[in-house]
């Protein structure tokens, strides 16, 4: 009975959500290029660590632009056919990569395929908030994102196994799921971008009908995304440090035994993603995406900033988890938000414009703290992140008070 009512909130989902459900778990299932990307260009090819690191910053950098024309075409051309032309592209060149020898050309595939499929980005989220509406639409975003994290807690660790002698299945692999993900989508789910401002009826949903003029124009009259976003660039400054400061952190305290330690610290944030998402979906359904943000943030300030003070082993973990929990409630509610804000007509603009600006955080966060860390030691150094996302929170709890207000005043218009 508690299964039924737990997993409820996913039951009468319009049915290109479940469609788009399977997608995920595919494409993540064949997740294999990305997540070792450092090894590849290291281990295969041959490269330096510092010159590694450049290309992995360039290929972040190439994403700026990649996210800036899927979301400008996503919104002239359409969600379906933008998403369907960059991920055959990518795919194309992942294919013929894998059927090269490691080399500088292998690199500059796997780069543009990134770009390739981060500019589907803005489509997905567009598409998505196409087909929902302000009362199914978080439930609809926790559902792929637990469908993503399903099949990403598999296909690292496949991609893994084939790396040392099956390096042109890596890159197949990859592309091969993409494009059966693909095709679940070309077949079975439908294009939106003509819907535009079908069913959207009421005040409640007045920011979501089309409007003309440019996205700049359409920002100013919403600055609480841009406030959004920014508060979401620190959020993730810090969650970025997960993968930068913890493992350098774990090593240090736990010496040889640092790394398999860190691995089940990973494992750890994959199953409590897939346990726990449900859970935290059900528990919050009447809570207004921002103050969800709002425990997201404290999640993230205990979570983050304990690793200031800690030694004992289990309380990585328990850090580990404590973070995740954060990690969920903001995956759930980052997306809902920014849909019920935007207008039909510029979904795909707007999610690009936005997700620049928070992925920035990721960018730049282990670029600042490896400077932070040669004048302060790693505790002091989580001190201040927990310090930093903490004001973030405040903020986040003044934009909610803000934003209470003022949809109490126009209730009262």
């Amino acid at each position: 009975m508690y299964i039924k009512k737990l997993f409820k909130p996913y039951m009468g989902l319009p049915r290109e959500i479940y469609i788009l459900f399977i997608s995920k778990i595919i494409n993540a299932l064949g997740s294999f290029v990305m997540p070792l990307l450092t090894l590849i260009l290291t281990d295969k090819i041959g490269l330096s660590k510092g010159k590694a690191g450049y290309y992995i910053s360039f290929s972040g950098i190439l994403y700026i632009p990649a996210l800036i024309i899927g979301g400008k075409l996503a919104d002239v051309c359409g969600r379906k056919v933008i998403i369907a032309v960059f991920n055959i592209v990518g795919a194309t060149l992942y294919i013929i990569a894998g059927f090269l020898r490691p080399s500088i050309t292998m690199v500059y595939l796997i780069m543009i395929a990134g770009a390739c499929f981060t500019a589907t980005g803005p489509a997905h989220d567009s598409l998505v908030a196409d087909i929902t509406n302000p009362t199914n639409r978080k439930s609809a975003y926790s559902l792929l994102y637990m469908g993503w994290n399903t099949g990403y807690a598999v296909g690292p660790t496949i991609g893994g196994f084939l790396f040392k002698d099956h390096l042109p299945l890596v890159f197949i692999g990859d592309a091969t799921t993409a494009l059966i993900a693909l095709c679940l989508i070309i077949i079975f789910v439908k294009e939106t971008i003509h819907i535009k401002d079908e069913g959207i009826v009421g005040n409640e949903r007045a920011s979501e009908k089309s409007e003309q003029g440019s996205i700049v124009s359409v920002i100013f009259k919403r600055p609480i995304l841009i406030f959004f976003a920014l508060i979401l660039f620190c959020y993730n400054f810090v969650y970025s440090q997960w993968s930068f400061m913890l493992p350098i952190q774990v090593v240090d305290a736990f010496k040889d035994a640092g790394a398999k330690y860190f691995g089940m610290m990973a494992s750890l944030n994959g199953l409590v993603v897939m346990f726990f998402t449900p859970v935290i979906t059900k528990m919050t359904e009447k809570i207004s995406e921002l103050m969800r943000a709002v425990l997201g943030g404290i999640m993230y300030t205990v979570g983050f900033g304990m690793l200031g003070f800690v030694n004992l082993l289990p309380f990585f973990f328990l850090s580990t988890f404590i973070f995740t929990l954060g990690e969920i409630i903001l995956a759930i509610s980052t997306s809902p938000f920014i849909a019920n804000r935007t207008p039909s007509s510029h979904r795909g603009r707007m999610n690009a414009v936005l997700q620049i600006i928070m992925g920035a955080g990721y960018m730049i966060g282990p670029l600042v703290m490896g400077d932070v860390l040669n004048y302060v030691e790693i505790k002091p150094a989580w001190m201040i992140l927990g310090a930093f996302v903490s004001f973030a929170t405040l903020l986040m709890y003044g934009l909610e008070k803000y934003d209470k207000r003022k949809n109490v005043e126009l209730n009262q218009c």
